[in-house]
């Protein structure tokens, strides 16, 4: 097992200095780090560090805008745990090391013929840190990556390793599907999979007034739908998902290229740079945004349908409603951009998801809606963020807890049902504290 003493430079890349998330937001400079390569190494450095007073949290690939992995005491890093450990076709389910890329995951399952049955828009997770912290797609009857997960497996915090399903340990598991990390660092995932299929996605130009007059039309006729609003005007696109008998018709690779390399990062890059320079440009280029898109049709296998390319960095913040407050909420987003002075040049994202059964998911036992405001990186976002929030806050909105919002263990205990029964959990496997840091200190309290 690698293991640094952390003095100086990047831990995010090296054995040195603080380790930065994606979005370059949050940064941690851990006492030591350690890069475990089996659940062995992981639970030794898990003892070790709780025998010299250490904190512990487990980083994945940075792609939470939140400091929930942040630690002055031991950084575990994923990069060594990782790979797929069984798959059993009879049962249905892929286990897979914690730390492994969901790029990798999805390639390798495709070379098995399987998939998952939904997932999130990006990739560049690890699975642990993305079923850890709630992320999820849109699906009218599938739901988040999490509630896809059969079993697991947890080192606690007296470096324990203990195994959990629906019928082994079934209380940990009720909670540890979405541990926040503070129930201890996951070493293993066994998910739900099926035999791969293939998607018809259909994207197609929208007015706003129309997706919203349509909305709970477009949710129950479609397997998945989204869309996105552009601010500054009352466009949108969406996006429709649903499966089909084939045969696949990828994009071309040049319209594939124009579309999701070009348009959706190169130009807008420049768009948001010139944004962030010359902040009255943006009503302007959101108007030549909204209308660059064109409608297509493509059939490909699930995660070449669900998953794009995002290179231009930006920092987010997404709420949960419920389902029945998706327009008034939306309307009340529209109108909030149009009296104020606000300059938004990232679009906001509409994604649904079923109720599930998780403690802590984001739509713990209701049908949701999913709202998202972006604001490009190095732009002042904390008004039109904390202006957000508070349509979201008045609709009983939970926070994704990867990403920014100022909620309190207070509100949350409020908003979620069993957040008691999940909070008594970590009373119970780690009443020391071992995997605490601020941000769980804010979102469960002490």
């Amino acid at each position: 097992m690698a293991v640094t003493d952390v003095t100086g430079g990047s831990a995010g890349r090296g054995p040195r200095g603080p380790w930065r998330n994606w979005a370059g937001n949050v940064a941690a400079r851990p006492a030591r780090a350690a890069a475990p390569a089996s659940t062995e190494e992981l639970a030794a450095a898990v003892r070790a560090a709780a025998a010299d007073g250490l904190k512990v949290k487990a980083a994945g690939t940075g792609h939470s805008f939140t400091p929930a992995a942040v630690t002055d005491g031991l950084l575990i890093r994923p990069e060594r745990l990782t790979g797929i450990r069984r798959i059993d076709r009879a049962a249905g389910t892929v286990t897979v090391a914690a730390g492994t890329p969901l790029k990798h995951l999805n390639q390798a399952l495709s070379a098995h013929g399987l998939s998952l049955t939904n997932m999130g828009d990006i990739m560049e997770q690890t699975v642990s840190g993305a079923t850890s912290t709630g992320t999820h797609g849109t699906g009218r009857d599938s739901a988040s990556l999490a509630a896809q997960i059969t079993a697991l497996e947890l080192v606690t915090a007296d470096g324990s390793v203990l195994r959990c399903s629906a019928t082994e340990n079934p209380d940990v598991f009720a909670g540890a599907r979405l541990g926040l990390g503070a129930l201890g660092v996951v070493s293993e995932l066994t998910f739900a999979v099926e035999p791969e299929f293939l998607l018809t996605a259909r994207e197609e130009p929208m007015p706003f007034d129309e997706v919203t007059g349509r909305f709970d039309e477009l949710v129950a006729e479609n397997e998945h739908f989204e869309f996105y609003w552009f601010p500054h005007t009352g466009n949108c696109n969406t996006k429709r998902n649903n499966r089909s008998q084939g045969p696949a018709a990828p994009p071309g690779r040049v319209s594939a290229w124009v579309e999701d390399e070009l348009l959706s990062n190169g130009v807008f890059q420049v768009a948001c740079a010139v944004g962030r320079a010359v902040p009255a440009a943006i009503p302007g280029i959101a108007k030549l945004s909204s209308r660059a898109l064109s409608a297509r049709t493509y059939t490909d296998i699930p995660y070449k349908v669900f998953t794009s390319p995002r290179r231009v960095r930006f920092v987010e913040m997404e709420y949960a409603l419920p389902r029945e407050a998706a327009v008034e909420a939306l309307g009340e987003l529209k109108a909030l951009v149009e009296r104020s002075d606000f300059r938004v040049s990232f679009p906001v994202e509409v994604r649904t998801a079923p109720a599930d059964d998780i403690a802590l998911s984001t739509a713990s036992g209701r049908d949701t809606v999913y709202l998202a405001v972006h604001m490009y990186r190095g732009t002042p976002h904390q008004a039109y963020f904390g202006a957000a929030e508070r349509i979201m806050t008045a609709h009983e909105g939970r926070p994704h807890w990867g990403k920014l919002h100022t909620r309190d263990a207070a509100y949350l205990a409020a908003v979620y049902p069993r957040f008691g029964e999940f909070t008594a959990l970590r009373d119970r496997l780690d009443p020391e504290r071992r995997f605490a840091n601020g941000y769980l200190r804010q979102v469960l309290g002490e």
